[in-house]
């Protein structure tokens, strides 16, 4: 068996690898080829280009790139058609692989998308070329399969690979040593998001909101995981001349999510994380006001929440504060709610465990019975 597989970025490359591998251990002459990173290649990816021919960010960035992103997707299809794979995967990278696969269908070859986009959330017409591009879609999350079949595109619920790699109720204090925080009191995590413009709208309500439950709860500390050494630049900016009890880490934001009793998060797939690690949470966004007019008030947005907890348990579980409501006031009053009221807490936490529990599905050999399924 042949198979092309087309991953975007790092998270492409887990789950490309975590495929292979299970592919391999049912067909043991599997050939697999495409642009992979570090880990498709160590699972027996054989490369055609990096991942980091695809990993673009920013508009004018992405923008000044068409062109060579052009002749590349020309190049590889070339590539592609002369080794006539059995089936081709694109990971996530839509904007790239959807047109891919569309026209490798379009020659014959049999096509998997691996990761929705956000299609039932906005933009909802897209769905009818994704059914000119696959001829089955793998989601992550089971509400975006229900999506799909009223849509009528073939596809799998396969589960979600975080699911099965984080570990049940992970130990706070065992977190809170690996990070040198204190083993005593309470702990809260602060994730302004990763990106330059998260931080630029989030670190300084975050970090306001963090100076006043400080100030009226003497045994909290907080812990800031920075994704990077720009996040970091601009996270110690904002922390000159404040007298905060506050650990800024590098990376490790799972552990300390798992360190803390309170998340406080920017939305987007970290919250995801925090609902697997079992913690509470607020959920934060601020966006440009154009941005913010378009998904809101013009209805752009058709989801009835924006944060994937609330989407997967649909319900209001978790606090959603956005744009203006992403005050300083806002922050600091419900984020007190669930330091210093348990039966808040607790009404998330109970909630989360049976999400993660339906989340757990062993997607890497979900993925590979699927693949299996169509080429057969």
């Amino acid at each position: 068996m042949r198979i092309a597989i087309i991953a975007g970025e790092a998270s492409g490359d887990i789950l490309g690898a975590g495929l292979i591998t299970a592919l391999k251990q049912r067909v043991p002459n599997l050939e697999a080829f495409g642009v992979s990173g570090p880990r498709m290649e160590a699972a027996g990816c054989e490369s055609l280009a990096s991942i980091d021919v695809l990993s673009v960010m920013g508009l004018v960035e992405v923008l000044k790139e068409v062109p060579r992103l052009f002749r590349f997707r020309k190049q590889l299809i070339r590539q592609i058609v002369a080794r006539k794979p059995d089936v081709v995967v694109g990971i996530d990278a839509p904007d790239f692989n959807l047109g891919l696969e569309r026209r490798l269908r379009a020659r014959g070859i049999k096509t998997v998308h691996y990761v929705s986009p956000s299609v039932w959330a906005w933009r909802q017409g897209r769905v009818k070329g994704i059914a000119n591009s696959v001829d089955l879609m793998l989601t992550l999350l089971p509400f975006e399969a229900e999506f799909y079949r009223d849509s009528g595109v073939p596809v799998r619920f396969v589960g979600h690979p975080l699911a099965d790699a984080i570990p049940e109720d992970p130990d706070p204090l065992e977190a809170r040593a690996v990070l040198g925080l204190p083993a005593s009191g309470r702990v809260l995590a602060l994730l302004p998001g990763s990106r330059g413009s998260e931080i630029e709208r989030l670190g300084l309500p975050f970090l306001d909101a963090a100076e006043r439950l400080c100030a009226g709860i003497p045994d909290l500390h907080c812990v800031l995981p920075a994704a990077n050494d720009k996040a970091r630049t601009r996270i110690e900016a904002l922390l000159e001349g404040r007298n905060l009890p506050l650990t800024v880490v590098d990376g490790q934001a799972q552990t300390a999510m798992a360190a803390s009793d309170v998340v406080l998060i920017a939305s987007g797939t970290a919250t995801l994380e925090t609902l697997l690690v079992g913690r509470p949470m607020v959920v934060a966004y601020a966006t440009n006001a154009f941005t913010a007019w378009l998904m809101l008030d013009a209805g752009l947005l058709k989801s009835p929440h924006v944060s994937l907890p609330n989407l997967l348990i649909d319900e209001p579980v978790v606090p959603e504060l956005l744009q203006e409501a992403a005050s300083v006031e806002m922050l600091t009053g419900v984020t007190r709610l669930l330091l210093t009221r348990p039966a808040y807490a607790q009404a998330q936490t109970r909630q989360f465990a049976a999400v993660r529990e339906a989340l757990r599905q062993d997607a890497d050999s979900r993925a590979a019975e699927a693949v299996l399924e169509l080429v057969a």
